[in-house]
């Protein structure tokens, strides 16, 4: 197996086995890939992608060897992929942007706001959709549009929700089986499981995409918001933000486990498939591994929609990931780059599927049979178990709920300020008023830093 960082290169045309392919994947060891016709002209153009590794390696291995393929062969260009683990996305954008060179497309898996300077306007793409797939949905709308330029730093074209997983068997063992449905119920079960049988809750708290995303939930879900409509900062301006520290605080106190604070990418579905915690937030490619593990592994895992929030808030959660194409402003070929992404959403509806469900259509007239699919899963025991997400769409909203996943929204989110922040309290450094305070300084300067910028 290729050490990660290794580059492979892979004539289209030549066969790389299924087992190989899904071993590199869970390594991170990929690119870049090679996907041209034999016959390619001299006057041939090139697209090069980088595109985060997704979490089902079937949904890469068909981007790679069949879209990405077919596209090249279609319009007389080679197209090279290079998969990138997650947590190396950031860092490699980053550079590519101080070196004005690079890939001509960047696929992150969360909103690119904090790069906007160094895109195309990406407008005109979702133009070319509209009179075939209508309008884009809110939430495409509000993770790739800045607020204040009017420019579309991006262009979205799936997102993963990301429901409550739990164990049935354990949570029945505490008169829970239909498991938690809000966070008083999730505070009060997890205790009693731990008490009773030792097992731990298992959300995410480490400064991955799992812990970010399950704790930014957390703080939407109580009120606890980061930035207003306009983009001020409100964190700790009311009693939200200590509220909610202590409850975490309390919930980890209780029915966590010290893991929790260093699980690396992935730790929260590992301990779930090994049977040793009780629920997860987290996409559904964790009921996935779970199938592919064994059938009655997965039969005891359930799913539901979020829990409902504290507040008055009702039932929401952050997207696990939220596709987004960039395509760089030094991209020589920007309008065969885009002209990619518009196409890649005619595939939309295979990408569901090799993704195995995981990814949910921006555009809903691509699979407009997405209920019937979730009623009768060929996978699910009961076969109508990812019914859970039938209404996924109403209850996820963007990064940066209340307003737009904007520059400073995502350098909070992608710099792990609130994982920090939750540590600090965790670890007994901080108490909860402590942090709130150091974390809502830290968002503000944030925040004003991007106000300088244009």
């Amino acid at each position: 197996m290729a050490k990660q960082g290794t580059q492979m290169t892979r004539p289209a045309g030549s066969k790389t086995s299924r087992r190989n392919f899904l071993k590199l994947a869970a390594a991170g060891a990929f690119g870049p890939f090679f996907l041209f016709s034999p016959h390619a002209l001299a006057s041939q153009k090139t697209l090069k992608i980088a595109k985060w590794a997704h979490f089902l390696p079937e949904f890469d291995e068909w981007f790679v060897n069949v879209m990405a393929s077919d596209w090249g062969k279609q319009n007389n260009t080679k197209v090279t992929v290079d998969l990138i683990p997650v947590e190396e996305i950031r860092d490699r954008a980053f550079a590519e942007v101080k070196a004005g060179k690079g890939h001509d497309i960047f696929i992150f898996p969360w909103p690119p706001a904090e790069y906007h300077q160094h895109v195309i306007d990406h407008g005109g793409i979702y133009q070319m959709l509209a009179s075939k797939y209508g309008a884009i949905q809110q939430l495409a709308f509000r993770s790739t549009l800045h607020p204040k330029t009017r420019k579309y730093f991006a262009f979205a074209d799936f997102w993963i929700p990301a429901p409550v997983h739990f164990f049935q068997d354990y949570w029945a063992q505490v008169g829970m089986p239909l498991g938690p449905s809000h966070y008083v119920g999730l505070f009060n079960g997890s205790k009693q499981l731990r008490d009773k049988l030792g097992i731990p809750c298992g959300l995410a708290f480490s400064p991955t995409l799992e812990g970010n995303v399950t704790l930014h939930t957390i703080l939407y879900s109580h009120r606890a918001w980061i930035l207003d409509a306009s983009g001020n900062v409100i964190f700790n301006k009311n009693a939200y933000a200590v509220q909610t520290l202590k409850y975490i605080q309390l919930l980890y106190k209780e029915s966590g486990t010290p893991e929790q604070l260093t699980w690396g990418s992935g730790g929260s579905v590992r301990a779930m498939l090994g049977h040793k915690t009780s629920a997860a937030i987290n996409a559904i490619s964790l009921l996935r591994a779970a199938e592919k593990q064994g059938p009655d592994l997965a039969r005891k895992i359930s799913l539901q929609p979020p829990l409902m929030g504290a507040g008055g808030m009702g039932v929401t959660g952050l997207p696990h990931a939220t596709n987004c194409s960039a395509v760089w402003n030094f991209t020589q070929d920007q309008a065969g780059a885009s002209k990619f992404l518009a196409d890649m959403v005619d595939t939309s509806r295979a990408g569901y599927e090799k993704s195995l469900g995981c990814n949910f259509p921006i555009y809903p007239k691509t699979l407009p049979d997405l209920v019937v699919r979730l009623q009768k899963d060929p996978q699910a025991d009961p076969p109508d178990k990812y019914m859970a997400l039938k209404d996924a769409l109403h209850w996820t909203p963007n990064l940066g709920v209340p307003g737009f996943a904007t520059p400073a929204y995502m350098e909070i989110f992608n710099g792990s300020v609130v994982p920090r922040m939750v540590a600090k309290v965790l670890k007994g450094e901080h108490s909860a008023e402590e942090a709130a305070a150091a974390g809502a300084a830290e968002m503000q300067r944030i925040a004003d830093k991007w106000k300088q910028v244009v």
